[in-house]
């Protein structure tokens, strides 16, 4: 996929499973329509952001080259971002939130390269490129806020989802899909958010990841940040929405501290958010990650977190406390006084040592599967990894030695041991055995005629996460979305309105200076007596020109738009308002 994009030193360190995700930006698709929704948006957001955002958004706007004028290029984008560590990439629509956040933990930005319909101009719940290019882009110039945005992806990759959440994702994928997309019936609309509110409220307890979503959804896409008397913006979904970003700083928006709390309290992306989260610097948001990651699989490990990857019911990890790792789907554990005794996992299984697979431990010599003991022996204070060569022969741990190991618990391995691994710090982390029974109890759990018996030495489990430890070991290019962005064909008639505008935008680019504004605005009356943007751009260039009587003919034309299309009166007079303001000062 890199081979049709331009790449850098930040994207070639991508690893290969998140290329599926990445698309070519393709310009030359964005219409003269798209320019000018871009370019609305981004003077009004400018005008009105000076006053609310966080300093270091229009600092970062000079700082990562977006153009109030056009929709950033990604090329000429990463040029610049690559000064400041970063890259972006584009993608189609929202993309599986683990994902998402891996490509943060890489130092890329997500651009979803689509833009929002004319229709939508104040806010969509599709991600689109105004949300993210104007959104997210300029904050990451902050460099406390881009370490926070890297290693809130580093952690939130790791976290484990449930079964539902990537059945929640592809609703909430395939609502913004049709919500954006032309003509979509309000049937159709209606029975893709019925589906979303069911999934919503029928998710059970909620995952790792759904709590980290909720953390990234009040910080990165929705944050305020200074007092809860005078907050200012830094989240990308307020600084994208022209509407919301107003909205919110009334007090009709709740306004509460950023604390841990908020990773329990829920979204819903088809509506403007009724509370949001205040910090008083980003280095507070670093605070709180770490207190949420404190509480995950990946720091705690234990009954908790392997348990948490078999509800999963997807590929993750567990790392013993020899720093082994058993990567693949884990569909039992055994416990004994709250603790894992014995773990399984089904299917292709790998073995890893700090995130690189062990030689001869891949998924090809553990297809069917894979299960361990840990813990210490019965009777013997010392753990297996923790014995000198001395005590592993006095328990009889020794090549060819036949013996049994009897753990706490009642898990019991019996068998002639073939060979041992041990890990950098000379503690064995692996022992081999051949005509091997493994039980619990009265249960077989492994007979000899199933193979050799690799063993697992760890006396607990100190991480429990997400994915592969190592990410050469699976086929991650798995996850095909059921449902890709819809590009309906231009009827003749759209195609002459784009025409239109590309004309204006011409002439106020000096590439063509023959066209009469006149004319345009004659044919927009008379075909397109509701588009109210290009009546706009065209009065923006009657008052550069001093063209009193063309600036009065189209402001009585605006004034029967609003009459007839009363929602989209504020659009318009926000619009005269900053081309009026513009010229006077």
């Amino acid at each position: 996929m890199l081979n049709s994009i331009e790449t850098n030193p930040v994207l070639n360190k991508l690893p290969k499973h998140l290329l599926q995700f990445i698309k070519p930006q393709n310009y030359e698709d964005y219409s003269a329509i798209n320019q000018a929704v871009w370019r609305y948006v981004m003077r009004k957001n400018v005008d009105f952001l000076s006053k609310v955002a966080h300093k270091s958004y229009l600092d970062g706007l000079r700082q990562t080259g977006i153009s109030i004028e056009s929709i950033p290029n990604m090329y000429g984008m990463n040029r610049i971002l690559k000064d400041i560590g970063w890259a972006a990439v584009a993608v189609d629509g929202f993309i599986p939130p683990n994902a998402f956040m891996e490509f943060q933990a890489y130092n890329v930005l997500v651009i979803a390269s689509d833009i929002r319909q004319l229709e939508h101009i104040e806010y969509t719940p599709a991600p689109d490129i105004i949300h993210e290019g104007a959104g997210h882009a300029p904050i990451i110039a902050n460099p406390e806020y881009a370490e926070y945005l890297r290693r809130f992806g580093e952690i939130g990759c790791k976290a484990i989802s449930s079964a539902k959440d990537y059945e929640l994702y592809e609703a909430v994928r395939h609502l913004s899909i049709i919500k954006e997309a032309p003509n979509t019936s309000a049937d159709a609309i209606n029975l893709a958010e019925k589906k979303v509110e069911e999934l919503q409220q029928n998710m059970g307890e909620p995952s790792e990841m759904a709590l980290i979503r909720n953390l990234h959804w009040w910080t990165v896409e929705y944050g305020l940040i200074g007092t809860l008397e005078n907050p200012k913006i830094y989240g990308a979904g307020l600084l994208s929405s022209i509407g919301e970003s107003a909205w919110c700083m009334t007090n009709e928006v709740k306004k509460h501290p950023y604390t841990i709390e908020a990773a329990y309290q829920e979204f819903d992306i088809t509506k403007p958010q009724p509370q949001l989260f205040v910090t008083p610097d980003f280095a507070h948001l670093s605070l709180v990650l770490e207190e949420f990651a404190n509480t995950m699989g990946l720091r705690k490990g234990g009954l908790t977190g392997i348990n948490k990857l078999i509800k999963s019911k997807a590929l993750g990890t567990i790392e013993l406390s020899t720093g082994l790792q058993i990567s693949g789907v884990f569909n039992q554990v055994i416990s004994f006084d709250n603790h894992p005794i014995y773990f399984q996992t089904k299917g292709k299984t790998a073995l890893s040592y700090r995130e690189k697979e062990l030689v001869g431990h891949g998924i090809l010599n553990h297809n069917n599967g894979y299960g361990s003991p840990i813990g210490k022996l019965k009777g013997i204070n010392i753990a297996i990894e923790d014995m000198s060569p001395r005590d592993l022969s006095a328990y009889n741990i020794y090549e060819e030695y036949i013996t049994t190991l009897e753990f706490e618990g009642g898990i019991s391995v019996s068998g002639e041991i073939i060979t041992g691994k041990r890990n950098l710090k000379g503690k064995i982390i692996l022992i081999s055995f051949k005509n091997c029974t493994v039980k619990h109890q009265d249960q077989i759990l492994f007979t000899p005629d199933m193979g050799i018996y690799h063993m697992a030495v760890g006396k607990s489990i100190v991480s429990a996460f997400s994915g592969p430890a190592d990410l050469n070991s699976f086929d991650l290019i798995t996850r095909v979305p059921t449902f890709e962005t819809i590009h309906n064909k231009k009827s003749e008639k759209e195609l002459k309105l784009e025409l239109l505008y590309q004309q204006v935008r011409d002439y106020r680019e000096n590439k063509n200076r023959t066209i009469s504004r006149s004319k345009v605005l004659d044919e927009l009356i008379e075909n397109y007596p509701l588009d109210w943007l290009l009546s706009v751009e065209l009065y923006e260039l009657a008052i550069i020109g001093h063209e009193a009587l063309l600036a009065k003919r189209i402001l009585n034309h605006l004034e029967t738009v609003k009459q007839n299309k009363p929602e989209v009166g504020k659009l318009i007079d926000d619009g005269l308002a900053i081309i009026n303001k513009k010229v006077s000062i």
